[in-house]
């Protein structure tokens, strides 16, 4: 466990919903697209990308927590679901920094205090990893 201090919004023990836009936004992708696109963050972060949740049952969604407030600057395609300020409550399970939390874990170590994932490179790898090629609808030998 890391030495340095986790925000407040992360639970002691156990696991905790979250309101959604107030301590942090997340952007949530299903399965294998989640942990594609984490892989390509951790990549081009050194293995730092920030605070990443995964839920390892059901629907192995991955969640990805940006600062408050940033999810709306950017138009998320579809297959990315946007958790941030809205006119409805949104909640987020987040996982203490260790010990039992399943099905909810972090992918990339506990988050530290002010540390988020980086809103605009998130929304570039959704979005190359998303966003259907147009040169992929061609017909052969064009």
């Amino acid at each position: 466990m890391t030495s340095e201090p986790t925000p407040d919004w992360v639970p002691r023990t156990g696991l905790q919903l979250r309101l959604a836009g107030v301590h942090f936004d997340a952007i949530r992708l299903r399965g294998v697209r989640g942990e594609a696109v984490l892989h390509h963050l951790v990549t081009l972060t050194d293995g730092d990308p920030g605070p990443v949740v995964r839920e390892v049952a059901g629907g192995r969604w991955t969640y990805f927590l940006l600062a408050p407030g940033e999810s709306r600057d950017f138009d998320w395609p579809p297959g990315a679901t946007c958790f941030g300020p809205v006119a409805r409550d949104q909640y987020v399970g987040v996982p203490a920094a260790s010990g039992n939390t399943y099905p909810l874990s972090w992918r990339c170590g506990p988050p530290r205090v002010g540390a988020f994932v980086d809103a605009e490179l998130l929304h570039g790898v959704v979005t190359a990893q998303l966003t259907p090629d147009p040169e992929d609808n061609r017909p052969h030998g064009s």
